[in-house]
């Protein structure tokens, strides 16, 4: 059955549900074990719906793109979760200042409580999942917000969850931005959210009278540099990889490209023949993802026409200037050559298939442009000097960074994912996102056999001769 949507004012009783139904009974190992098995198997069973349902919310998602992103890496995440769950929840061992031996010390991880998973629409099933997948393995009851923008994806996923978990462990929520305002003032145990960077200031705004913990994804210009003596051809191939996968509605899709100055009309040769070997046709073609609607298109088209207007050189793959068919957002792969640094497409982050390719004159150059602005999600050096490469790790902080390749890093069960300044706070995934929803509990055990009696007034010249002793 579908969730239904819950107006403002019945977001607070759903909350108090959940956590009292927590404070019941938190879930142990067997419990979350078997939630995330079923999880899994939920998923499977909806795939092929899934694929359709986010399809039709883009008015065309290619399907193996959905296989790859959505479905692969939520199923790959449970399955990495149950491996390594029991490890992860036994207590690890500390050690004890020798003055208070024998007693003993451990860390304990304890539940937060209820996490709420805000997910945004590029990518409506794994990063609703999960997170959600994360926040089970710690041991949490959850509330989960779909985005508005993919409908079709945010009912089926609804009907999964209820299918999976009773509504006092695993609630969906649905509804429009105003409900997601509402959602975000919530008081959670901790907050997911995966979105813009504007929004994401709105919601860390909105937590904070709660003093809720946050874990925010968010986005920026993520950059691309190309070494001077890098095979040109092989970086314009991934780049070109990622900046059109799911049509650039990835957060840490290659935001634009620095190129040495003569490497520049290589650079775009080599991408363009990439991208007539990967999309022959557009307007037809299953595999390349359209934008997901018309506002986000008309945005794209308008950075297109700032910086036309500009005086910018824009060159797009047209295959025989086809025409898209009636409903479906598609916008050519384009490359847009050195804009200046005021144009839209340089001021935020694109989130389509737009490619700026900058110039540079010196590597030192390169690393300084990127220093100079906002901390990116993900940063991709193609490099093979390893000592130039170590230098330009050091000099350059990201969320992510993917040497000589894009986007690939993100799949990756053990690294965590998550930004740094603008691009976000906190990390998830994995051993990362047990840990973000779980609070280390220290636990000290004290020993029959101690003497803290020592310090117990009346203090006597014992007292006095062990503070003298370990003040020394």
């Amino acid at each position: 059955m579908d969730t239904p949507a819950h107006p403002d004012d019945d977001l607070r009783p759903l909350l108090a549900q959940l956590r009292a139904a927590h404070r019941r009974q938190p879930p142990g190992y067997r419990q979350r074990m078997d939630d995330l098995a079923r999880l899994g198997e939920a998923v499977r069973r909806h795939r092929d719906d899934l694929v359709k349902a986010v399809s039709a919310d883009f008015g065309r998602r290619s399907r193996h793109e959905t296989l790859a992103a959505d479905i692969m890496t939520t199923l790959d995440e449970v399955a990495y979760l149950r491996r390594k769950l029991r490890g992860w929840m036994r207590p690890e061992r500390r050690g004890v200042n020798w003055a208070f031996l024998p007693a003993r010390a451990e860390i304990r991880r304890q539940p937060l409580g209820v996490v709420g998973i805000v997910a945004p629409w590029n990518y409506p099933i794994q990063l609703a999942l999960i997170p959600l997948a994360d926040a089970i393995a710690a041991g949490n009851h959850a509330m989960v917000k779909p985005s508005e923008h993919t409908p079709r994806t945010a009912e089926l996923l609804a009907r999964l969850i209820s299918e999976v978990f009773p509504p006092e462990r695993v609630s969906v929520v649905l509804g429009d931005a105003a409900v997601g305002a509402a959602f975000t003032r919530l008081p959670f145990d901790h907050l997911v959210f995966t979105g813009s960077t504007t929004v994401g200031r709105a919601v860390m705004a909105a937590a904070a009278p709660n003093l809720v913990p946050l874990t925010l994804e968010l986005g920026g210009k993520s950059p691309a540099l190309i070494a001077p003596d890098y095979p040109v051809e092989h970086a314009a191939e991934r780049i070109a990889a990622g900046k059109c996968f799911n049509g650039g509605q990835t957060c840490v899709a290659p935001d634009y490209v620095l190129v040495p100055r003569a490497q520049r009309d290589e650079f775009v040769r080599a991408y363009l023949a990439s991208l007539r070997r990967r999309y022959p046709t557009l307007a037809g073609n299953p595999d390349y993802t359209a934008v997901v609607n018309h506002r986000q298109a008309d945005r794209l088209r308008a950075w297109l026409d700032d910086a036309r207007e500009r005086g910018v050189s824009v060159v797009q793959h047209r295959p025989d200037n086809e025409t898209p068919p009636p409903g479906v957002e598609v916008i050519p792969p384009t490359v847009l050559l050195d804009p200046p640094d005021d144009a839209r497409v340089m001021q935020e982050e694109i989130f389509g298939p737009l490619l700026p390719v900058k110039s540079y004159d010196s590597h030192d150059e390169a690393i300084a442009y990127i220093q100079g602005r906002d901390r990116p999600l993900a940063f991709y050096p193609f490099d093979r000097d390893r000592a130039r490469l170590r230098h330009t790790l050091d000099a350059i902080v990201a969320g992510g960074v993917c040497v000589n390749d894009t986007l690939i890093h993100f799949g990756q069960h053990e690294l965590p994912v998550g930004g740094v300044g603008p691009s976000g706070m906190g990390q998830y995934h994995g051993e990362a996102g047990f840990l973000a929803f779980s609070k280390p509990m220290p636990v000290l055990y004290q020993s029959r056999l101690n003497g803290m009696f020592v310090f117990d007034p009346p203090y006597r010249k014992l007292a006095d001769f062990v503070v003298k002793f370990l003040t020394r």
